[in-house]
């Protein structure tokens, strides 16, 4: 638990963290975020995930709070008063506090910033990564702009406690089509027959993931071959190989999707050797 939090200009112990009651993104999820992996006191991947924070806050017409230079002050003094080595920062902007109503306020709103950082045990994300993880498939029901990366995160909520029911770590979302869109927090992968890594290609129904991004950029080093493409669960079911990529996780092998088996049951070559790449080629920043 964070015990020291940034809430709009002010570094706050964390039981004293607030925010208005009216803030747009506590009544409508108003508001976007980022998560960056901090691992061993530096910041990976960060100009990726403030690029992606400005696009999604363009989406949504929400005014820039500060300049870049100023949020990476914020996110690193955050880090450095909660001493994370190794964890996650986590950024929130919202719309800002106004009188309910559905129309947007008007420009003398300020947005609303909200920054926490947190240890994450490495120990236990290489345990899972040794063993992989099952997944648990679910209908998607989210809203069309999935990539923006917004608070509105009730579908994903759902679809992880009921993978946590089914004894699974994280849920697939499928499509009207029988198609894979992504992970509840993540993006989704396989690796088929052939050798080649596939994964569903960037469009509004699936997040522009950070981890997925610098993921490209590792397959590329390798020179492994990368398909861009929707794959059906059936296809996923019958994958050499599977895994999942996100900022906490990076690349974290799925051993089995509603029950089944994915290859041997255990992590396999691709995805073992794409783990251990991957911090290799990751921008690393200093904290």
């Amino acid at each position: 638990m964070s015990r020291i939090v940034y809430v709009n200009g002010r570094y706050v112990p964390y039981a004293q963290a607030a925010v208005h009651v009216e803030d747009r993104g506590f009544q409508f999820a108003d508001a976007i975020y980022e998560v960056c992996e901090v691992r061993g006191g530096q910041l990976i991947d960060e100009a990726r995930h403030m690029a992606r924070l400005a696009r999604s806050l363009g989406e949504l017409e929400i005014a820039l709070p500060m300049s870049g230079p100023a949020l990476a002050h914020v996110m690193r003094q955050v880090i450095r008063r909660n001493r994370v080595r190794d964890g996650l920062v986590y950024l929130q902007v919202t719309r800002g506090a106004a009188p309910r109503e559905f129309y947007f306020p008007g420009p003398d709103v300020s947005p609303t910033v909200v920054c926490l950082a947190r240890p994450v045990s490495t120990a236990r994300l290489a345990a899972a990564a040794l063993n992989g993880i099952a997944v648990k498939s679910m209908p998607d029901i989210r809203w069309q702009r999935c990539d923006i990366k917004t608070v509105m995160l009730l579908p994903a909520c759902l679809a992880k406690e009921a993978a946590r029911k089914d004894g699974a770590r994280e849920a697939w979302f499928v499509d009207a089509d029988g198609c894979v869109t992504e992970g509840a927090s993540s993006n989704a992968w396989i690796v088929d027959h052939d050798g080649s890594v596939i994964t569903r290609q960037l469009g509004t129904d699936i997040l522009p993931g950070v981890t997925r991004a610098t993921l490209r950029d590792v397959l590329g080093e390798e020179r492994m071959p990368l398909i861009e493409r929707p794959f059906r669960l059936t296809e996923a079911y019958a994958a050499r190989e599977a895994f999942i990529t996100s900022a906490t996780q990076t690349v974290m092998p799925v051993v089995r999707i509603d029950g089944r088996q994915i290859g041997d049951g255990r992590p396999g070559p691709v995805t073992q050797r794409l783990r251990l790449k991957f911090h290799q080629i990751a921008a690393i920043s200093s904290a």
